[in-house]
């Protein structure tokens, strides 16, 4: 298969299988999207409504108008701006809420801030696709909370969670499957994100002389912001001995939860960690990452199986491993590799992509239902137990790397 090829492929894989079910999930009696849907198929019409899910949608509607031009894909990213904008900002102390019921009341008020990220990547991506003021100013708020209540100025780096009114919450995890640590690479990983396409968005402003000087100072805040979190990666989050990602972390950044390989989150944070410097725009950071780059990415082919499948991660001092094939785990493994082969011109990374986008092809797209399958386990069974859609069953890491793709080749 040849780039041209796989472009095609996911550009009708985008189109026809992963939107089309996603439209289809919007409530027409509430507003917004219904909360859940089971791996067998059951719509939760009442379940309740979870922040990563709807930012997730956003930003995923909005990158997908912007890319295709699609009014459909504008209409339902609109519908999601205009949720969130109602019922999961938190007015009166800042911040937005961890879940809603299905008539948009606040169950769960806690702060994490792995969520508050969320929000800033879909709302600056919804305006960066249509120019909305209102998502930008909304967005640079939910930056400021960030900085102003996760950012750790003693040891660097940002901790996890705070209650509703920022103050100090004890169960600082991101999901039951997490360690109860106050610093993460996941809630890292998806801090830099958001923040490299805040600040993308604001560069462009600044070209702008309309609207250059409101947005002076804080663009220069993000990029001061960026810079630190490229750093930390480099520095603290990486393992100069591995070059995997170290998980979980204290206050003062030692390991933590023992030690933990994701293979899915290295191959990922090796794509985004480039793309927050070719964002940043400096030469000599660029230089210093982009090997860093290729190791990580490199480190990460220990978990790639002969089918051309990444295992999800394992415990290397117990042994245990998790070998399913998770759906976000392929969707970053194509991406991070084709990122490896675009910039590097390394050959064997384009097969790797190929190879996993033929695994995904073969066995976790649902061709008569639409989407993807949650996983599927190394015998080959799908997955059922875990959502379709859910609070973390989203449309995000599989129609990023479609449209990543498109934009790419």
């Amino acid at each position: 298969m040849t780039p041209t090829q796989l472009k095609t492929e996911v550009q009708e894989c985008l189109t026809s299988n992963i939107l089309p079910f996603w439209l289809k999930m919007q409530d027409p009696k509430r507003g917004g999207f219904y909360g859940q849907m089971t791996g067998e198929g059951k719509l939760m019409k009442d379940a309740n409504r979870g922040g990563i899910l709807n930012a997730r949608i956003l930003w995923s509607f909005s990158a997908a108008y912007r890319v295709t031009g699609n009014k459909e894909y504008l209409a339902a990213a609109t519908n999601a701006k205009d949720y969130i904008l109602a019922h999961f900002i938190d007015r009166e102390f800042g911040g937005t809420y961890w879940e809603l019921d299905a008539d948009g009341n606040p169950v769960d008020t806690k702060k994490q801030f792995y969520a508050l990220g969320f929000m800033i990547y879909g709302l600056s991506e919804y305006a960066r696709a249509t120019h909305d003021v209102e998502s930008l100013d909304t967005a640079i708020e939910l930056y400021h909370c960030i900085e102003e209540h996760s950012l750790d100025h003693i040891h660097n780096g940002y901790i996890e969670a705070c209650t509703r009114e920022w103050a100090k919450i004890e169960d600082m995890r991101l999901s039951d499957l997490d360690a109860n640590y106050p610093k993460s690479q996941n809630t890292h990983l998806h801090i830099i994100e958001p923040y490299a396409n805040l600040y993308r968005v604001l560069k462009s402003i600044s070209t702008c002389e309309k609207h250059a000087a409101q947005y002076r100072e804080v663009t220069l805040q993000v990029e001061a912001s960026l810079r630190n979190l490229i750093d930390i990666f480099c520095n603290r989050i990486l393992n100069p001995a591995t070059y995997h990602l170290d998980l979980f972390f204290d206050m003062e950044w030692t390991r933590g939860a023992g030690w933990l390989e994701s293979y899915g989150h290295d191959i990922e944070c090796s794509w985004l960690l480039h793309e927050a410097a070719l964002v940043l725009g400096d030469e000599e950071v660029l230089r210093h990452v982009e090997p860093i780059v290729q190791l990580v990415a490199k480190a990460s082919e220990k978990g790639l199986n002969p089918d051309g499948s990444m295992t999800h991660e394992a415990n290397v001092d117990n042994g245990h491993i998790d070998a399913d094939r998770h759906w976000w785990v392929q969707a970053e493994t194509v991406v991070g590799f084709y990122n490896i082969y675009q910039h590097f011109n390394d050959e064997e990374a384009l097969q790797k992509a190929l190879r996993c986008w033929q695994y995904i092809k073969n066995n976790l797209i649902d061709e008569a239902n639409g989407e993807w399958f949650w996983s599927r386990d190394p015998e080959g069974n799908i997955n059922r137990r875990d959502d379709k859609a859910g609070f973390w069953k989203c449309p995000y890491h599989n129609s990023r790397m479609c449209l990543e793709l498109i934009e790419r080749i």
